[in-house]
């Protein structure tokens, strides 16, 4: 397939931000695509080589392209630089530099997507002293073949500064359009991808073998499965009043949320946003299988740091000093943990997801032997709000955060967020009652002792029906210095200059940052507000929602995806459980 095909689509889609058109570009790039490119088509608009678990990465920098767009061209790599800090897009610079190409290429060679691909794929295994030359005779390679606008986009893929405005369900829209003639079938292309977590594998098995395949779509050992999600409550009564009756309890623990694949003495870790975070715990590695009563089983659990000496759970912040590249076993020895198990997927080659959670934890209690080390999370039947409440004491006294409620007769609905499962925090002191988890979208330079730095944050929460990232606020308190300079060293590299598509925000930052990162946020209140655009016109037209007061807690969520971020349909919810307010008072 020519990759001119995908360029000129690409170009369409940086164009427009309405997801009905970038749909239809997709559906018509898709109807030109063969069979055998389908995956790796897929993979290309989402900006990568291979799903996300698989933790591929391509790994250039932009000084690299730089000297390799010089090599092609001809041209010195100061002019490069200076059209680059003209554009602030190196591959919109590359395109026009090459425009201007001064050297002649006798034998160009076909610049197909199979040929981009592979040559990407090459680039990204590269490891060694002469690796740095080696990724730039490859990138000059495909420059040299490439027209301008062709080139502009090798370069985007490759630095990781394509910037579609698409995610996965816009993508499973179009490969439901043009593969089965009909929207609705998404659902069906959301339950593979649910339990693959590999879209181009979804996209392959619907051209080859029809909506049929992807029925038979069945959970495959050490590829993550997409996690099942809470919904918030803020009270005790509003949980029987959602849950019924009679339900689970389970303490709503302060770790790191880990999916176990085992078989025999072979464990992979994946963490929330299905990274492969084995590595960082070789503990779990050695222990774990010895807990384990089956031949293959995948387990959900939360990873918890604790205190040796009395074995109380330790805050998440705790546990983070295991994620270093380096001197890991030091972290392993400084910062010791319990694994806490509370759900099971798969066990013995057999799906478990349509199992009610009873049956589950049933499963679960037999299947893995408790010990020091392995433990299944505490867990009691409620049948009133005098028992939420006991076990919400008993919960924080251990040190959680407070209770996960989960009903009994329900199945694990993988990739999807509901009211099965509920989450019930302890009351901080104000009158939100809870706390957010909200994407960083932007950033305000810092003055005085925070010059050099981010003084305050732009935040978004998740739309889902548009699939966009929706102003709520600017939170500049609650940073100590050294957090400050984390969130600089975390933030800095996801620097644009054009606001992603995704991001919905009447308020202009100093800079935009691709919307990946979520930290966690505590407010006063929630006000309707006029210039954020969280909730637009639902509550009130022309009128958005705004945190009031809000307050970083400290917490860096690592182990969250932006489409994991608290939604727009919870901070509804919360602003209609807030305590009334004075007339005039909300409104800011």
């Amino acid at each position: 397939m020519e990759f001119s095909i995908l360029a000129d689509s690409f170009n369409k889609m940086e164009s427009t931000r309405k997801r009905l058109e970038l749909t239809q570009f997709l559906v018509e790039l898709f109807e030109k695509t063969p069979q055998e490119v389908i995956s790796k088509i897929v993979y290309l608009l989402q900006g990568k080589l291979r799903p996300d678990f698989e933790g591929i990465e391509l790994g250039v920098a932009e000084k690299l392209a730089i000297r390799a767009i010089s090599k092609s061209s001809g041209i010195p790599t100061k002019k490069i630089e200076e059209e680059y800090r003209k554009s602030g897009d190196l591959g919109h610079a590359a395109s026009t530099i090459l425009k201007q190409k001064t050297q002649t290429t006798f034998l160009v060679e076909d610049i197909t997507v199979e040929r981009v691909y592979e040559t990407l794929f090459k680039i990204a295994k590269l490891e060694g002293s002469r690796s740095q030359d080696m990724k730039m005779k490859y990138i000059s390679s495909l420059l040299n073949d490439a027209n301008p606008l062709e080139a502009s986009y090798i370069l985007k893929i490759l630095l990781g500064t394509l910037r579609l405005g698409i995610a996965e369900n816009t993508v499973m829209d179009a490969l439901a359009i043009a593969f089965s003639g009909n929207k609705d079938n998404r659902k069906i292309l959301e339950h593979a991808y649910n339990v693959s977590s590999d879209l181009g594998k979804v996209a392959e098995t619907i051209v080859t073998k029809g909506l049929e395949g992807i029925e038979k779509f069945g959970i495959i050992l050490f590829n993550p499965i997409r996690p099942m999600l809470a919904d918030r409550v803020k009270s005790e009564e509003e949980a029987i009043e959602k849950m019924g009756s009679e339900f689970a309890s389970e303490y709503k623990l302060d770790g790191e949320r880990v999916q176990l694949h085992v078989e025999g003495e072979k464990v992979v870790l994946f963490s929330r946003s299905l990274e492969k975070i084995t590595n960082y715990y070789p503990d779990i590695i050695e222990k774990i299988p010895k807990s384990i009563q089956a031949d293959n089983v995948i387990l959900e659990a939360e990873a918890v740091a604790i205190n040796e000496n009395t074995g109380e759970f330790l805050p998440f912040q705790e546990l983070m000093h295991r994620r270093r590249k380096y001197k890991i076993e030091k972290a392993v020895t400084q910062y010791p943990i319990t694994v806490n198990f509370f759900d099971i997927l798969y066990c013995n080659g057999k799906s478990c997801l349509e199992l009610n959670y009873n049956d589950r934890r049933e499963k679960l209690e037999k299947i893995v032997k408790e010990n020091d080390f392995a433990k299944h999370i505490p867990m009691t039947i409620v049948k009133n709000q005098n028992d939420i409440e006991n076990f919400l004491e008993n919960s924080i006294n251990a040190g959680s955060e407070g209770l996960m409620l989960k009903m009994l007769d329900k199945p694990y609905q993988a990739g999807s967020r509901g009211s099965y499962w509920l989450k019930l925090k302890r009351e901080y002191q104000n009158e939100l009652g809870d706390s957010l988890d909200l994407v960083v979208i932007g950033g305000f330079f810092g003055k005085g002792r925070r010059t050099g730095s981010y003084g305050t944050l732009l935040l978004a929460t998740y739309d889902e029906d548009k699939d966009t990232f929706t102003s709520i606020c600017k939170v500049g308190t609650g940073f100590s210095d050294e957090s400050l300079d984390q969130l600089y060293q975390i933030l800095h590299p996801k620097v644009t200059i054009k606001k992603n598509p995704r991001i919905d925000s009447e308020m202009e930052a100093d800079v935009w940052f691709e919307p990946e990162l979520v930290i966690e946020v505590v407010a006063s209140e929630i006000t309707l507000s006029p210039i954020h655009k969280a909730v637009r016109d639902k509550i009130r037209k022309n009128a958005g929602l705004a945190l009031r007061f809000p307050k970083f807690t400290g917490k860096i969520r690592f182990e969250k995806a932006a489409e994991d971020a608290s939604t727009n349909e919870e901070v509804i919810t919360l602003f209609k459980g807030q305590k009334k307010i004075a007339h005039g008072k909300n409104l800011i």
